[in-house]
């Protein structure tokens, strides 16, 4: 779909990412439309061979007609913001 896109996020959890958006009143989904209303991985995603982290930590961006440029330009804007601080609140173990 060409107003559609789905993006993860190294060590950023899909669910902290959406709840944080919506606070800042954007409006996103996990997954993949054809996994909407289940927890289990997008069978869609898994078929493309994207790695299990990447099916379980997706964000799905859509956009419709009502949406305007400074719609999309704000999220671009406040996006990078909301990932580093989820990254800065998950602890990542460190490998030796």
């Amino acid at each position: 779909m060409p107003n559609t896109t789905n993006i993860s996020f190294d060590r950023t959890e899909a669910e902290s990412l959406l709840i944080a958006l919506d606070l800042e009143g954007v409006a996103v989904s996990t997954g993949s439309a054809c996994s909407s209303g289940t927890l289990e991985p997008s069978h869609v995603l898994k078929a493309m061979g994207l790695p299990a982290h990447r099916t379980q930590n997706s964000i799905r961006f859509s956009l419709g007609a009502a949406n305007t440029e400074e719609e999309i330009d704000r999220v671009v804007a406040i996006l990078p913001g909301l990932v580093d601080k989820l990254r800065s609140l998950t602890r990542v173990p460190v490998r030796a």
